[in-house]
């Protein structure tokens, strides 16, 4: 491989030729190599938390065919909330790899998958073999630890404009077969390419599967009728007039924070019910769902013609 991107270093192996590509077998063994898998090295000061570096690292083992796949395929080719961590934030993903075939074997950090692999779904992107977005998204749907989380995929690889929801059906449509379809099927009912963050994407999961309520609007901008912009709410509830925020860590503190206080008052002052979703909430789904119940029962329901707020952008505005 020839990697193009700045910063990144391919793993090589022993230097058995005397070339100087490599470390001697015994500097392999010292402190400043680090072995990245079977045979191969990079040197110590090497980050290994990169995600791009981990990329590279696992896909130096392929074969003269196959590729990256799955998240490590998405981030390279442009979705950065794919870091490769579990949404715990902690687990890190293993980097995933298809050869078609079986001539490698899964190694810590590296599974390989042997689903036949169609040539021409394998692109080079800087130096890079990576399947193309929509057969990573696909795998990564399929084999999601569940239907939420793949609903996430879905939409944060949208997010990045690399595949529709069209295109990812279209795709399911053409391997009805393969392992996970019918999960993917699933989740793809339930996407929305609107999201902007993973944590949005549970946020409105939780109101729709738990709280069982009507598919709210993602991040669409609200006006008041004179034609201001009131705010773009995470999750919006046009019916019963509920603005819903998932705030994160940075959303807690300084300023950040105080903005955040100064929109939800814009957003009472024309008349919309607010509702805060924390990470911490997410982890009582049904406590969530409760509030979730709660605040729309308490919204105005005021009829179209009757808000301070519209849906309807002023002439100036431009998305």
């Amino acid at each position: 491989m020839r990697i193009t991107r700045p910063g990144l270093v391919v793993p090589v192996g022993i230097d058995r030729a005397g070339d100087g590509r490599g470390p001697s077998k015994a500097e392999a063994a010292g402190r400043d190599w680090r072995r990245t898998s079977r045979g191969l090295y990079v040197p110590s000061h090497v980050d290994p938390s990169l995600p791009e570096q981990r990329i590279v690292e696992a896909a130096a083992v392929l074969p003269g065919r196959g590729g990256v796949t799955g998240w490590a395929s998405l981030r390279w080719q442009g979705a950065l909330w794919f870091d490769g961590a579990a949404p715990d934030g902690v687990e890190l993903l293993p980097v995933d790899l298809v050869t078609g075939y079986a001539d490698i074997r899964n190694q810590p950090g590296i599974v390989v998958s042997q689903e036949r692999l169609n040539p021409r779904e394998v692109v080079v992107v800087d130096g890079l073999p990576v399947t193309s977005a929509v057969r990573a998204l696909s795998f990564v749907m399929r084999y999601a630890r569940s239907v939420r989380e793949a609903v996430v995929w879905m939409d944060m690889t949208a997010h990045f404009d690399l595949v529709s929801i069209e295109e990812a059906w279209c795709y399911v449509e053409e391997h009805p077969g393969w392992t996970g379809v019918p999960q993917m099927r699933e989740a793809l009912a339930l996407a929305d390419e609107n999201c902007w963050s993973p944590w949005e994407s549970r946020t409105r999961l939780v109101w729709r599967l738990d709280a069982g309520l009507p598919s709210p609007l993602c991040n669409r901008p609200i006006f008041d009728r004179s034609g201001r912009h009131v705010g773009t709410p995470d999750l919006l509830d046009p019916w019963a007039g509920v603005v819903v925020e998932y705030d994160g860590a940075p959303h807690l503190v300084g300023e950040q924070r105080k903005i955040d206080v100064l929109r939800e008052e814009a957003y009472r002052r024309v008349g919309l019910e607010y509702l805060t979703v924390l990470s911490e909430h997410l982890r009582d789904r049904h406590g969530t769902a409760a509030r979730m119940r709660d605040v729309r029962r308490r919204a105005r329901w005021s009829p179209a013609a009757g808000r301070a707020w519209t849906l309807e952008p002023p002439p100036w505005w431009v998305m």
